[in-house]
């Protein structure tokens, strides 16, 4: 849940930032939860939506968030988290590429990594 306090130093929307970010990385939030719409959590912590949209933009330019248009605005995790999805990601479509069966996938991946 986040909350403002209107007595700390932090302007309001680093606060908002700083606790989805913590959130994430206390596992709080998970890679794939869809967050309130700016206007909501706007409205919720009675904000001006131009300071939810700052936190927001800020958190996608991080990696953090994605926003998607009309469908909503989703965590993705942090940058470590997003690297390595990304990098599962690849390894799959390349796997598929060359005609591995998903054991030899990762047969091979588990080699590797205890190779490493």
């Amino acid at each position: 849940m986040i909350t403002i306090d209107p007595t700390l130093p932090e302007p309001p929307y680093d606060q908002v930032k700083r606790q989805i970010s913590e959130a994430v990385a206390a596992g709080e939030l998970q890679p794939g939860d869809k967050l309130p719409t700016v206007r909501r959590l706007a409205d919720d912590l009675g904000l001006a939506p131009n300071t939810v949209a700052r936190a927001y933009r800020e958190l996608e330019a991080a990696g953090v968030l994605d926003t998607r248009g009309r469908a909503g605005t989703f965590v993705t995790g942090d940058q470590r988290s997003r690297a390595a999805r990304q990098a599962a990601a690849e390894y799959a479509h390349k796997s598929r590429e060359l005609g591995l069966s998903t054991t030899e996938a990762i047969e091979l991946l588990t080699r590797a990594l205890a190779t490493d």
